[in-house]
């Protein structure tokens, strides 16, 4: 982090800029030159009433001198440079940057999350045109119905004489497979305008699933504390669009309100506001640690001390999510495989095994997170059959200075990942590092 550049560098620079000289300004803040010069080599600390009267004659914001006026920007400049480590900046003079250009500061920190949120845009997009079925499915109707279109449209458009029959044959054929291709392409349009992040509507069931869990905030309130009717609770749930999309939920609401009654709220929240953490809460409470992972998923970032929320995400034995609740900055994909280091995999090889690890996801932000993972072992058929094994692992994101532990560095999924050197990468990423010769 850069040296904080203080009150009295800031003072001279804002005179300097205003073509004030020293004893002139001295003279209106009604102090001695010797004193002022003191303050503008930083050898006095000033506040109160004189930095309101410097700020006046400069005619600038009093919390502009102060000191920490620009840590929100210094720390957006910060972000910028690590995102392009390959290029040379003067990283130790960004709050002379902030503090002597602010609006050129500003327009970097702008351009920065800017270019941040396309690049989220570019990840979801990227997943979602690779690996939507749906998407592949409809294309793949509009060019079937293309191609025969144009086989029917050539065959009369030869000049070669047919009968009337086989004209009228032909003409009917064109005439259904136009229909077939505007009713698949108003679907296509239809489908690609919904928004893929919010979620109004999804082309998978577990893709419903999640965007009706989404619109309750992750909680079935009327499972808390009691059981629920949950026939009652599915005929409300309008984002339920097919019979696959409700059984999958069913399968949830049975294992949330088995979860509740095993872990009440109110015994959660009473564990957290200790401070405890998820394994000591289960070890404490004699409960399966994967249930305490997914009650806390259930939680509002203000039921418990800190406001940062939890992220979820499960996969079966076959390393497919079947879960997926994301928080700002790391969100699973949709469609396409995760990252193969995150710990949720491991677990699989070591079962009742605790990963407890920081990930430290690239992009032009490196952003860290606190995952716990854990493999649990089910035998729903008896234990002469195959035993059905399931990974959950618990994300919540890593606040500056809570741990001193090395973070590994990971992805979300290959495509978008910007770990150039990772050892276990499947395919190139569609982001390239910034050459010299680009800029």
């Amino acid at each position: 982090m850069a040296e904080t550049l203080h009150a009295g560098t800031r003072i001279r620079d804002r005179r300097n800029a205003r073509g004030l000289r020293q004893a002139e300004l001295a003279r209106i803040c009604e102090i001695s030159p010797s004193y002022l010069n003191l303050i503008e080599h930083n050898r006095r600390r000033i506040g109160g009433a004189l930095l309101l009267r410097i700020a006046s004659a400069l005619e600038t914001d009093p919390a502009a001198l102060s000191e920490g006026a620009e840590s929100t920007l210094t720390s957006a400049l910060d972000a910028a440079a690590s995102a392009h480590g390959a290029i040379a900046t003067e990283r130790d003079r960004i709050e002379e940057m902030a503090t002597r250009f602010p609006g050129w500061a500003r327009l970097i920190a702008a351009q920065h999350g800017e270019a941040q949120r396309l690049e989220q845009v570019v990840e979801r997009l990227d997943d979602r045109l690779t690996h939507d079925p749906f998407l592949s499915a409809s294309m793949h109707n509009v060019l079937t119905s293309v191609t025969a279109i144009r086989s029917a449209s050539g065959i009369l458009a030869s000049g070669e004489t047919l009968e009337p029959e086989w004209q009228a044959r032909f003409h009917r054929n064109i005439y259904e497979d136009s229909q077939r291709l505007a009713d698949a392409t108003e679907t296509l349009v239809g489908y690609l305008d919904s928004d893929a992040a919010t979620g109004e509507r999804g082309s998978l069931p577990q893709e419903d699933l999640e965007h009706w869990l989404a619109s309750r905030n992750w909680r079935i309130s009327e499972l808390e504390g009691r059981g629920g009717d949950h026939d009652r609770i599915l005929a409300r749930a309008t984002e339920l669009q097919t019979p696959a999309a409700r059984d999958l939920a069913r399968r949830f609401l049975t294992r949330y309100e088995a979860d509740a009654r095993q872990l009440p709220e109110a015994r959660l929240r009473e564990a957290l506001q200790d401070g405890a953490k998820p394994g000591r809460i289960a070890t404490a409470l004699d409960i399966p640690l994967p249930v305490v992972f997914r009650r806390l998923a259930t939680l509002e970032p203000g039921a418990f001390a800190s406001t940062r929320p939890f992220g979820l995400v499960g996969c079966d034995a076959s390393g497919t999510l079947i879960f997926r609740k994301p928080i700002p900055g790391f969100e699973p994909p949709r469609y396409g495989g995760a990252c193969p280091l995150w710990p949720l995999f491991r677990a699989l090889q070591q079962p009742m095994v605790l990963f407890d690890e920081t990930l430290t996801i690239g992009g032009r932000d490196r952003l860290s997170f606190d995952v716990q993972a854990l493999a649990e072992v089910h035998y729903p058929a008896g234990y002469s059959e195959p035993a059905a094994l399931t990974s959950w692992m618990l994300i919540r994101d890593s606040a500056r200075g809570d741990s001193a532990r090395e973070a590994i560095p990971a992805g979300i999924t290959c495509r978008v990942c910007a770990e150039t050197n990772c050892p276990t990468r499947r395919e190139p990423s569609v982001f390239a590092e910034i050459s010299s010769t680009a800029l």
